[in-house]
């Protein structure tokens, strides 16, 4: 048995994001070498999946642990790549995503959802705009899903990330909107009429449209403080990625 690690984001036309990604993965600190691909759901030309998983078939790897590098479970691209690369039978929903090849056993981790670690991260980007926690109230913002199943996964991982928020950061509350469907602009309303001071945390990968965009054309004339800051880059995601790898070769080797 040959391991081997496939970090899997969605992808940007920013090099940036790319560049992010890369950073993270050249400090991780694995107990053992181990082959490591980095690709792309669309959108960077030469590094998407099926590339990967050639690149980590080509070094001899027979067993490929996928660490899905997206905001949560309930993410459809989560559900999509896990059936595309073999590691369960049908998606939950429709996808024109092909099947990959992969002659090695298929190993499927999971994305952030209410990780300890991305608690940590989500109040490291906020404690700047932060004056006085026992009046706050930190709205984690994420993008959400129509669909059912995905939508209920979305919220109960944002729920249990919110609280576990609250407590690294001491405010006075944490709680959680979505774009879709879309409650940002009440949920903002709301705790502002509660007397707190609503600060604003994009549950984002990386800053964008949404997080640039979408998200302040949405509050328009409300009061609040955001700086914008999306999850990456931070130090933490390498250590993140590193608990999921010594989970999946407990896997592995049984």
């Amino acid at each position: 048995m040959k391991p081997g690690i496939l970090i899997i984001s969605h992808g940007s036309r920013d090099t940036a994001w790319v560049t992010i990604v890369e950073e993270a993965v050249s400090s991780l600190t694995l107990r053992e070498e181990i082959p490591v691909a980095i690709s792309f759901l669309e959108l960077v030309e030469g590094r998407l999946i099926q590339d990967g998983v050639d690149k980590l078939e080509q070094a001899g790897v027979t067993d490929i642990m996928v660490i899905p590098l997206f905001v949560s479970s309930g993410s459809t691209h989560v559900d999509e790549i896990e059936y595309a690369l073999g590691a369960k039978p049908e998606p939950e929903r429709e996808t024109d995503l092909e099947l990959f090849t992969v002659k090695a056993r298929v190993h499927y981790g999971y994305p952030v959802d209410d990780d300890p670690d991305i608690a940590i991260m989500v109040w490291d980007k906020l404690r700047e705009v932060s004056e006085d926690p026992a009046k706050e109230t930190i709205l984690l913002v994420g993008h959400g899903s129509i669909h059912d199943g995905f939508r209920q996964r979305w919220q109960a991982g944002i729920t249990s990330l919110a609280k576990r928020v609250r407590e690294v950061s001491g405010v006075a509350a944490a709680d959680y909107a979505l774009l879709n469907p879309d409650n940002v602009r009440s949920k903002v309303e709301y705790w502002r009429e509660q007397g707190h001071d609503v600060l604003l945390a994009p549950l984002f990968l990386s800053e964008g449209y949404f997080t640039k965009v979408v998200i302040p054309e949405k509050l328009e004339g409300l009061t609040y403080r955001y700086s914008g800051r999306t999850l990456l880059p931070h130090p933490l995601l390498p250590h993140w990625i590193e608990r999921q790898v010594e989970i999946l070769l407990e896997r592995i080797r049984g």
